[in-house]
């Protein structure tokens, strides 16, 4: 039996190496926004308007030959305009909005901070691929704790109380006039201290197992004002306290956990028998063949790098993935002694499901 190779069309070849050349400046360039980022070059460029190489260089007080070949590289990426009559570079406004507005929900920075700060650990994800073995998220670099919460959060700013928690059947109603709610994988508290802001009459625990993360969102808490009515602890998904909550919430973490199943039991112990369990997930079909697009290809790569590996590293290791979808993460809350589910808000980014008793 003989098998015959497949002839390799010269054209396309190309075009995919080509493609792959593309592909590997957007490599460096998550390097180089992150850089644009910390350095100020993009809030300079935004507040001064066509500048030349020397003038971002003096006003941020770095070195000319960095600053002149970062504009020059986010040129060729249509970052900022290049003019060659002045030899000036400038921030197109929509790009001022998405890279120096930190409200915006088109903020972007953070999104490149934590994709950078997951592949500065790619040794140890490939350590861990070849032996099975998981990477937990405390283990990461900073970039990715602090990238997380800064791409995350403007989405919560624009959405959360005005559109998701509306979306839950009397919830804000109950919110009003004061219930308990349990933020279970908080972070830095982004998500706890927005619903502390909206709802006074409340009161909000946030839970966290990454105890740096905790003492940030107690910082956080203390300077927004609002720890009359928050707190926050350093405890597992399946071992926060407390019982009786009329909420309970996981944003963009549910995916993350080693057992998953086993947080929703716990959910379910701890919530009030008309209380609310609202699971905030990465936006994601239920069919590989769904999420064949831009924003599943960045989900499957932070699954690849970040959240499987993390999953991988705690007891059970259901490794769920980013892109679990509806059908699996109901899955999860109907063996963790739920009965109701519905997927009630999104986002481009985000899916919101309501689950009940």
């Amino acid at each position: 039996m003989t098998t015959t190779e497949a002839p390799v069309d010269t054209d396309k070849l190309m075009a995919f190496v080509f493609r792959a050349v593309d592909e590997v400046g957007a490599t460096l360039n998550a390097a180089l926004v992150v850089m644009g980022d910390k350095l100020g070059y993009y809030r300079d460029l935004a507040a001064h308007g066509p500048s030349t190489p020397s003038a971002l260089a003096e006003r941020t007080g770095t070195s000319e030959p960095y600053a002149r070949e970062w504009l020059n590289a986010q040129a060729a990426g249509a970052y900022v305009a290049y003019d060659p009559a002045t030899g000036t570079y400038t921030l197109p406004p929509e790009q001022v909005v998405a890279l120096t507005v930190e409200d915006s929900p088109a903020f972007l920075p953070g999104f490149f901070q934590i994709a950078l700060g997951t592949v500065h650990d790619t040794s140890k994800i490939l350590a861990a691929a070849r032996s099975g073995a998981g990477y937990g998220w405390h283990e990461h670099d900073t970039d990715v704790h602090v990238g997380c919460e800064r791409f995350f959060r403007p989405s919560y700013h624009a959405h959360l109380v005005a559109e998701w928690l509306p979306a839950l059947d009397g919830m804000v109603d109950k919110l009003t006039v004061g219930t308990t709610v349990a933020d279970v994988g908080c972070g830095h508290g982004a998500s706890t201290i927005l619903m502390a802001q909206a709802f006074p009459n409340s009161t909000f625990v946030g839970s966290d197992y990454h105890p740096e993360s905790i003492a940030i969102a107690r910082k956080r808490a203390l300077d927004a004002g609002v720890m009359d009515r928050v707190s926050f602890e350093v405890a597992p998904a399946s071992g926060f306290g407390g019982t009786g909550f009329g909420l309970v919430t996981m944003f963009d973490c549910l995916h993350d956990m080693g057992d998953p199943v086993g947080a929703a039991r716990h959910v379910r112990s701890a919530l009030a028998d008309d209380g609310t369990w609202m699971v905030v997930e990465p936006m994601a079909g239920d069919r590989v063949e769904d999420n064949l697009n831009p924003v599943g290809r960045a989900y499957y790569g932070f699954s690849t790098l970040l959240c499987t590996p993390s999953s991988l590293s705690q007891d059970v290791g259901l490794a769920l993935g980013t892109q679990a979808g509806p059908a699996r993460i109901r899955d999860v809350t109907t063996a963790g002694g739920f009965t109701r589910f519905d997927r009630v808000a999104e986002t481009p980014f985000n899916q919101v499901f309501e689950v009940r008793p």
